[in-house]
Order: C-alpha cells, then structure tokens, then sequence
C-alpha cells in the first residue's frame, strides 16, 4: 500500500470533490482570530515591567553576551553582590534582586559572572535573529505569542492532516471544535497575561514540540522522504529540550517512524498488496532513518553539555543551583518521590473553586504541601478544569475499522503523542514546585489526544445519526467547558498583572496611577481575599485608613481565616489609636498563623502601649526568634528594655538595627541615648551624628547632641 495516498481512496476523492475553498477560509480565519487573540490578551510579566528597556530582557542581554563574545549576559554585576560572603543567602541578596531597570531574580551567579538558566533555544531561534535582521530588540511578552502561535499552528496542521487522509467525513463544525479546542483548552489563555521570561522557554518547548510532532506524522506517511522528515522532527524536539531539558525522555518518540520502517516488512502489519519482503531491511530503510532521528538531537546534546561545562564547570548544571532566589536553591532538593502525590493532585484533580460573580473561577484549595517545597503558583487539575481531555479514552477509535498499515501507523503515532505526554508528567511528578505554566509541557500533547479522541468518536459513530449528535452534544459540553474554563481563568492573571503594576507605579510615586489598576484588578477579582488585602495596604500607605480597613474588613469576608488580613487590620487600627481592636487582631492572626512573626511583633508594640510591659517584651522575643532579621522587633524590643531600664540588653538590640539597617536614623539616636546613661560619650556623640547625617532635621537627635555635647564641655 502507497502511504502517500489516503487510507479511504473513495472518502478522499469525494472528500477533494466537495471540499471548498471556504473551509480553508474558514479554519484560516480562526487560526487569525486566535493569533490575534494571543496578541491582544500577552502582557509582560513582574521582570518586565521593572526593565525599562527591550534589549535588557533577559534573553536579550543573553544574546547581547552572544553578540560580544562571551556566554554571560551582558550586563555589570552589582558591586555589592560580588562583595556578598554568601551570595545565595536569600536575605543577603533581596536588595539585588527586584532593581528597576535591571532586575537580577532568577538570573545564575557564578564565579562573579550572571548566567541564564532557563533554556538557551529562544535566544539562537527568534531573539538573536530577530535583532540580527531588525537591529531591535523583541520583548519578551511578543516572543511568547510567536511561540504560542507556532505550537497552535503547528498542532492545527497536523489536525488537518488527520482529518484529510482519515476522517474526510468528518464535516468544518467538528474541526473548527478542535481547533479551538487545541488553541484556548491548553492553558495558554492563563499564561499569556503574565508573558515572563519563564513562560518564554515554556512556550518555546510547547511550539517545538508541536512542530516535531507534525514533522513525525510526515516521516511515518511519506516513506521516500522519512529520512528528512525524521531529521527535522529530531531538531525540533533537540532544540525542544534546548529550551525545556526537563522533556527530554520524550525523545523516544523519535524512534516511532524507525519502528515503522522497521515493520513495514512483517508480516504482523501485512494486509492485501502488503508483503514481506527481507530484502527491505536495508541500509537505506533501518539505519538511515535511525541515524536521522539520533545524529541531530545527539549533535543538540551535545552543545548543551559543551555550553554548561564552559559556564558551570560541569555538562549536567544548567544553573538553576546558581539562582538568586527568594530561596536558597545551592541546598534544595528539586526532585524528590515526597512531592509526587501533591503534584499529581494539583495537576489533575484539584478542582477550581467557582463562585457567583466574575471571573466565577478561583484558585484551588491547596492541601498543605511537603516539607521543601516551593509555594504553588495558580495550579489547575487537568481533569476536573478541562474535562475536555476526558475523551483521550476514545483516542483508539481513530484506529477502528482501519486496514492493517493504517491502525500500525496510528496507534504509533497516538502512542508518540501519549508518551510526549507521559514523560513530562512523570519528570514534573517528583518536580520541587507546581505553577500553571509548568502545565504547557503536558496539556497540549493531552488536548490533541482528546481531539483525536473526538475524531475518532465520530468516525465510528457515523452510521448511527442519534448515537453521534447524543455523543456530540456530551464532546461538545466538555468543550464548552474547558475553553469558558481557560478563558475565564485567565482573568487571575489579568488581575495579577494590573496588582503587580499598581505596586511598581506605587514605589515610582505614581499613586493614582496606582491605585486605578489596583481597581481595574479588583473589578477582574472582586472576590479575591489576597487582592483586597493588598490594596488595602497600598491604600494603608497612603494614609487612607478607614478605605484600608475597608479593604481588610472585605478580605477577611471573604476568606475569615486569612491571617494576613487579620495582621494588617491589627496594624491599621494601631495607627489610628484603637489598641483594643488592634490586639484583638493581632491575636486572631496568631491563633490562624502562630509563627506570623509580623503579628507577634505588632502585638507587642499594642501590648506595651497598654502598658503589659513583661507580655510585650515576650511577644518581641518571639518575633525574634520566628525572624531573627526583624529589624523592627530588635528596634521595639530595645525600646521596652530601655524604658525598663535594661540598658545593656537595650543597646544590643539597637546594634541589631543598625547591623540590619544601617541607615535607621531612629535606631542611632536611642542607641546613642543608651550608650549616654551607661557613660560612653564618645560613641553616644557619634551615634547622634550619625541619625543627624542620616535625618538632618532630626529634632530629638539635635537636643540630645547638644545635651550631651553640653554635659561633656562642663565635666572638661
């Protein structure tokens, strides 16, 4: 049998026939829409919206490095950091991090050098070319809809080609399903909002994966040109794992049309005019494709290898143990079979909450995760968001009915798209961290199944009419489903994106500014506790208190358990005067958080306002003991020493202060105030000096210079 002709020659003709051009039309104009869609709805990220220009984006500054020469990013590397003991500290480097215009989080230090860690694919395919034929630089946030883009056009391509050579009954309605469903049912809708530099090696991998899948179904149908096809669909999925290492198990699909060539002869996939023949089992027709499908991801291998010796001294270290973190990644444990069972319930059967008012959609009900692991970021259950996939049990249907060649060729290629999928499942499973975006590796490879699946439902259901529209009407309610799903999700992200920026404009002093996307954030969540809470901080901030506890009052509506909330209403009814309330608070976020060390603090400044002198200095203690590096509890702690008269342990604390914030101007007058009752003049005029050069109209440091500057001239 002749692969390069359709399975069902009779279905092929009629299908050539009858076929209009509006059908291609049509399948192009929702392929446009999408893409524009992708367009509209991508907004950069919390590091994008710190660097002010293109060509600092991250992968940009790696092409930069490229560009001159060397394999670090192009950029200075703060004095500071590089005269850090312990650069990885996560508390010695927080300063570094979060810089406007060159932020440094996530980025690898090594050896005094910046690195990147995530995949360098994106940087040699789109960003280095793109600045090379353009002399911009392309944002981050626009090379995720190109990547996005190529995956979806990629995966509607190969839907195509199914449904042109093995389902031609299959009529535009059931397609144009499937192609939505493979463009919004993936989770990119809920990604492309927050369009960071980590959803650029993400969606990167996604596209070509997609694009090396399309390029295997040619190689397995087009037996004279297999040796190409297989060669292309082995860069593409060696430059896959260029971006995303953690998908390279799924390069055992590339053995799929070797296999093929491998069978074509036997006699088990032998039907009429297929015949065994030994002759067949050439060089040409095993060790050529086999050499196709190893020597260009072999080649991919091992430049990455070469390219992390050259950086990090070793083939395997892709910098991720080198990351400036909120945690201190040298001494994390990414993989462990501990995470396991969390991850597989995040991922597949954590349910979206739904509520009564827009976006209806919330963030599932974590169980308390291990011990190690890094905090969720908006994971979703594939099977109870997107019941769509459901249907990849009738993905074998594709298959039913078909000659010999056919099934041999699809349950291959079915099992190259299910082993895509189960081999970033189970390299994700033991994975340290769950974010939504780490459901890009997986899902499309699900949704495409379930597409078939779809295909194939129809096909074998197309000699019984009311069997097929009961069965529609049950795809198309799943479908339904998932894309109101994704689309309706996406909104958290939309409304992260307007909180992140409202507090970027906040730091800038842009504070009505602020405050607007604050509000067009909380009109996309108006149900989000966190975001409430948030806002009435920024709000707190601004001396707006009644509007804070406002805030704070909704949030804790909304969520009574939220111990933040709680905390940060104890502190807004301290401000203003109310001390009762305040405690009350404070001591409601213990009871739900008992090591909030903020709350423990705050309830020891409320209690030694109420004079319970002994009570407020334990809950200070405590504080210290949850936070060592609490600045504010070794600054209060020594203020209630000193009023006690514990000098010796006052003057330690305000030490404390200063070795944690060296320009506390408040901490440096009573310090010095301290080191004057215990006799030390000399260091007490220093310390006045000090808060004066640091607050110039400090008035208290003023009169205690001049009385103890007083002091001194009359014992001389």
């Amino acid at each position: 049998m002749n692969r390069d002709v359709p399975d069902n020659q009779n279905q092929v003709g009629a299908f050539g026939r009858g076929a209009h051009w509006a059908r291609w039309v049509i399948l192009g104009t929702i392929c446009v829409l999408m893409i524009g869609f992708y367009a509209w709805s991508a907004r950069p990220g919390w590091l994008g919206m710190r660097t002010w220009r293109a060509e600092d984006a991250y992968y940009n500054l790696l092409v930069r490095g490229f560009r001159a020469g060397q394999l670090d990013l192009k950029t200075e590397v703060p004095a500071g950091l590089a005269h850090l003991a312990d650069p990885y500290d996560p508390i010695a480097h927080l300063d570094y991090l979060l810089v406007d215009g060159h932020p440094l989080l996530d980025l690898s230090y090594y050896h005094g050098k910046l690195y990147l860690y995530f995949g360098v694919t994106p940087a040699l395919v789109l960003f280095w070319p793109y600045a090379a034929l353009t002399g911009h630089y392309l944002g981050h946030k626009d090379a995720v809809v190109v990547f996005c883009a190529i995956g979806f056009l990629a995966s509607v391509g190969l839907l195509c080609l199914v449904w042109r050579r093995y389902f031609p009954e299959i009529g535009l309605v059931v397609m144009a399903a499937g192609a939505l469903a493979l463009g919004l049912a993936v989770f990119t809708p809920i990604i492309l909002p927050r369009a960071e530099v980590y959803e650029v090696a993400i969606s990167c991998s996604y596209g070509l994966t997609m694009l090396a899948l399309l390029a295997l179904w040619e190689a397995c149908h087009r037996p004279q040109q297999r040796g190409r096809w297989l060669a292309a669909a082995s860069l593409a999925y060696g430059l896959a794992v260029g971006a995303r290492p953690n998908v390279l198990f799924g390069a055992v699909i590339l053995l799929l049309p070797v296999a093929l060539a491998w069978c074509e002869g036997s006699p088990r996939c032998a039907g009429p005019g297929f015949t065994f023949h030994v002759s067949r089992f050439t060089f040409h027709r095993i060790w050529v494709p086999l050499l196709a499908a190893i020597v260009p991801i072999t080649c991919i291998g091992l430049g990455l290898m070469l390219y992390n010796t050259l950086r990090f001294d070793n083939p395997w270290e892709f910098g991720m143990r080198y990351a400036l973190s909120s945690m201190r990644m040298t001494t994390q444990h990414f993989w462990s079979l501990h995470y396991l069972e969390f991850n597989s319930w995040v991922y597949f059967l954590g349910p979206a909450r739904w509520g009564a008012r827009f976006p209806f959609v919330h963030d599932i009900k974590l169980p308390p995760w291990p011990a190690g692991y890094c905090d969720p970021e908006h994971p979703f259950g594939v099977l109870t968001s997107i019941p769509v996939v459901w249907l990849t049990v009738a993905a074998p249907l594709a298959w039913r009915g078909r000659s010999a060649e056919a099934r041999c060729i699809l349950r291959g290629f079915l099992a190259a798209v299910a082993l895509v999928f189960a081999t970033r499942v189970l390299t994700l499973g033991p994975f340290f961290a769950a974010c939504v975006r780490y459901e890009i590796d997986f899902c499309p490879a699900l949704v495409l199944l379930a597409v078939l699946g779809i295909l194939g439902l129809e096909g074998a259901l197309a000699g019984r009419p009311a069997w097929r529209r009961a069965a529609r009407w049950a795809w198309g309610l799943l479908l339904v489903v998932s894309l109101a799903f994704n689309l309706l999700a996406s909104a958290i992200y939309h409304a992260g994106y307007h909180s992140k920026l409202g507090s970027l404009l906040l730091d800038r002093g842009q504070v009505n500014e602020a405050i607007a996307h604050f509000q067009k954030a909380l009109a996309l969540q108006p149900d989000d506790a966190g975001l409430h809470n948030h806002f009435g901080t920024v709000l707190a901030k601004q001396g707006q208190s009644d509007e804070a506890i406002r805030q704070y009052q909704e949030a804790l509506r909304l969520e009574p358990d939220h111990a933040d909330a709680h905390n940060n209403l104890g502190a807004t009814f301290a401000e203003k005067g109310q001390t009762d309330e305040a405690i009350r608070q404070y001591r409601e976020a213990l009871r739900l958080k008992p090591d909030h060390a903020d709350a423990h603090n705050g309830l020891g400044v409320a209690l030694h306002e109420k004079g319970q002198m002994d009570e407020a200095i334990r809950q200070l203690q405590e504080t210290l003991r949850l936070k060592p590096d609490h600045a504010d509890a070794h600054y209060n702690l020594g203020v209630a020493f000193y009023q006690q008269g514990r000098t010796a342990e006052a003057i330690r604390q305000f030490q404390g202060v200063i070795r944690l914030k060296p320009d506390h101007a408040e901490a440096h007058n009573n310090l010095g105030t301290a080191l004057g009752l215990g006799g030390q003049t000399a260091e007490a005029i220093r310390q006045f000096q000090e808060a004066l050069r640091l607050k110039p109209d400090y008035g208290d440091a003023r009169r205690n210079l001049d009385a103890v500057l007083a002091t001194k001239q009359k014992a001389e």
